[in-house]
């Protein structure tokens, strides 16, 4: 496959792990409960081959933040696009998991360029699901282990040179800040789009000064509520107004001065907030009758996704923002980050 399109994302590739259902035994076994999310210890390590080997069969899906999102975006593009119209970089183990991983996404039709850590095995994520709710058990393992060498990899100069946009999730910023900026620097010398999400409040908490780096460079910021209201407590901003929130953001200093610097957050089934030169808007979201909710994992990636599906289309900013409502809305209808095999949205 050859990358055809011009949307790229850098990120943390998990393959998500899906046993449904499972007993109260097991998540008594591993100490976990259901509605929950947590970063695997050494005890929970065996609970991968526990529920292939005990709960099959088991489904593999191509995950982590930012894979969700080109995923979705891949998908809301259409076949009319290709596959290989978006492009994924993140680092994966020399291992059987890794195989499924790289399958899982191609199968998709994004163009996956992993970085192989022949020493450490592939990032998993353990779904456990029981009477419709589900546990998150996930182990980052290799997709820790980027480096900014597989930068300088021919196929992934291409890709890297071929993007107009280029999307990261804050978790990223745990990685390899010293890649991001590669890639940012990429996307403002030659007056691209680079797109960042805060994505969750311990990256504002504990990584501020590697945010405020990427954040200089971006040119679209997403987050959720939550974690608007933790940046706002961090930089001695008013948490009650959101509003107020987005637009002293999209007024930081930006490195590329041709665009402006527009922000997102989104707020469950509240309203969205769109910041962009010195105008905040409100946009409503159509309300999901509560028997068609399945799932909320994967709703503000699917957002993401569909948001940028609208960029890489040259739509405006009304259409691009409906368009990430309505992937959202689809996706809290399925298991997880999964779709429809064919995507009945018209950009």
């Amino acid at each position: 496959m050859t990358f055809t399109g011009s949307l790229m994302g850098i990120g943390n590739p998990l393959l998500d792990i899906t046993a449904d259902p499972v007993t109260q035994e097991l998540l008594d076994k591993y100490g976990v409960k259901l509605d929950s999310a947590i970063l695997a210890e050494d005890t929970h390590m065996p609970v991968y081959d526990d529920i292939v080997n005990n709960f099959s069969p088991v489904t593999y899906t191509a995950g982590g933040a930012t894979q969700n999102s080109i995923r979705v975006a891949q998908w809301m593009l259409g076949q009319a696009e290709g596959s290989g119209s978006t492009a994924f970089l993140g680092c994966i183990g020399d291992d059987s998991y890794g195989e499924q991983l790289y399958k899982s996404a191609s199968a998709d039709g994004v163009l996956v360029d992993y970085m192989e850590d022949t020493s450490t095995p592939t990032g998993t994520c353990a779904v456990l699901v029981k009477d419709g709710e589900r546990s998150l058990i996930a182990n980052l393992a290799s997709a820790n282990n980027f480096k900014p060498s597989h930068l300088d990899k021919a196929s992934v100069k291409e890709i890297v040179a071929s993007a107009k946009f280029y999307y990261m999730a804050g978790f990223f910023l745990t990685v390899s800040v010293e890649s991001m900026e590669i890639i940012a620097k990429e996307a403002a010398e030659k007056n691209k789009v680079f797109c960042v999400n805060m994505s969750a409040p311990f990256i504002i908490q504990y990584f501020a000064e590697k945010l405020a780096i990427a954040i200089e460079y971006a040119d679209y910021i997403f987050c959720n509520e939550s974690e608007a209201a933790e940046y706002a407590v961090r930089n001695n901003l008013d948490k009650t107004d959101l509003k107020a929130v987005a637009l002293a953001v999209a007024a930081l200093p930006k490195k590329n001065s041709k665009r402006k610097r527009t922000v997102i957050f989104t707020q469950g089934s509240e309203s969205t907030i769109v910041a962009v030169d010195g105008v905040a808007k409100e946009y409503a979201v159509e309300t999901l009758p509560k028997d068609l909710l399945i799932d909320t994992n994967g709703a503000g990636d699917a957002f993401v996704g569909g948001f940028l599906s609208g960029l890489v289309k040259e739509r405006d900013i009304d259409t691009s923002i409906a368009a990430g409502h309505w992937a959202a809305r689809t996706i809290i209808q399925n298991a997880g980050c999964t779709f429809p095999e064919v995507c009945g949205y018209k950009l």
